[in-house]
């Protein structure tokens, strides 16, 4: 199969897995036992978080977690709950993950006001809603550096300046922008990551905050992590986490290259098709493209060996329309005749090619038939 989902995932590193392999056999210790077996965990845990936390700088600290889900769901709840009497005001944007806009409009049901900023047709939030939002009663801003579902990269620094000025908190989303873009470190109180989209394991993220900034905890027991994480880590994942992250800093700017290159023949083989959001604030390991009219759900069915989305992977089979092909202005239609294809770091312009044809084919197929 042609795999060209990388906003989904991406495929596991070999160096990550290779290094990961010793901590799952004999070197399995627990890394909060204080034997030598705990103890040298231990210190591959650290190295691993020193090469996570590398493009930060100093200032701040790297905390471990499961995922970006739960990164975003502490950041949140543990800046904006303490602070609901004084600041009960979170913004956030139309087009952000399910793990924020899911969990502010739970906070709404709690007492907090949530504003949620519109973006245009580019997929860019609107500055001059936000320079309205944001005020004295604002605990936290909370925005997607490089959106996962149109690829479009918003302006953290301006957001971020904002929320300096009013006394807010800016949590931002980096988990498709890590390793890929420029980290807006300086604007951001918080930054959510996760591993297996950097080409390291499933089921570990990490939350970097800013010295100062202590979200209460989300997860109470041993506290492990620093004192405000608790839950025995898995060392394994970390390490592999940690290869993945030193991979992507080696690597960034053949994979930029490459990726570039690969957009550019991609976008030119859908030249009759329309892109979703804007072309130029993008990263272009995503395009979302449409063909009016087009049945996806028949055209990922007939290319079988090729995978690719119709939509984000979290909101796959759940019946629910894309909220950010809608908060860019497509009609329900549109957005039914729209595909992402993502690709990266292991995808070959051979493989590319063939997975095109496929589709351009079936898609033809349809306009015949029709």
């Amino acid at each position: 199969m042609i795999y060209l989902d990388y906003q989904a995932t991406t495929p596991l590193a070999p160096q990550a897995r290779a290094a990961m392999l010793p901590l799952m056999e004999a070197a399995f210790g627990n890394p909060h036992s204080p034997h030598r077996m705990g103890r040298e965990a231990r210190a591959a845990v650290e190295l691993a978080r020193d090469r996570v936390a590398a493009p930060f700088g100093p200032g701040g600290r790297l905390v471990f977690t499961s995922g970006a889900t739960e990164a975003l769901n502490w950041a949140i709840k543990g800046i904006a709950a303490p602070l609901r009497a004084t600041r009960p005001r979170i913004v956030t944007t139309a087009i952000e993950h399910a793990a924020v806009l899911d969990t502010v409009a739970w906070l709404a049901t709690q007492g907090h006001e949530v504003i949620v900023l519109p973006v245009s047709a580019a997929g860019i939030v609107d500055l001059d809603a936000a320079r309205a939002a944001i005020d004295g009663r604002t605990a936290l801003v909370a925005a997607m550096l490089v959106n996962n579902e149109i690829g479009t990269i918003q302006p953290i620094a301006a957001l971020g300046a904002m929320a300096r000025d009013a006394g807010a908190l800016m949590l931002c989303d980096a988990v498709q922008g890590y390793g890929r873009v420029p980290l807006p470190v300086e604007a951001c109180d918080m930054i959510a990551l996760s591993a297996h989209k950097i080409h390291g394991p499933k089921g570990i993220g990490a939350l970097w905050l800013r010295d100062g900034v202590a979200p209460a905890p989300l997860l109470h027991g041993g506290g492990q992590e620093l004192g405000q994480r608790s839950g025995t880590l898995a060392p394994a994942l970390c390490v592999g986490f940690g290869v993945a992250a030193q991979l992507m800093s080696a690597r960034t700017e053949a994979d930029a290259g490459h990726v570039a290159r690969l957009f550019d023949r991609a976008r030119a083989a859908f030249a009759g098709w329309t892109v979703n959001g804007g072309v130029d604030r993008r990263y272009p390991g995503n395009l979302n493209v449409r063909n009016d009219g087009l049945d996806v759900g028949r055209l990922m069915a007939e290319v079988r060996d090729v995978a690719f989305s119709a939509g984000s992977a979290c909101a796959s089979g759940s019946g629910r329309p894309s909220h950010v092909l809608e908060a860019i202005g497509l009609t329900p239609a549109q957005a039914k005749s729209s595909i992402r294809l993502g690709f990266g770091r292991y995808t070959t312009v051979e493989e590319l090619d063939r997975a095109l044809s496929a589709i351009l084919a079936a898609a033809e197929r349809q306009k015949e038939w029709a």
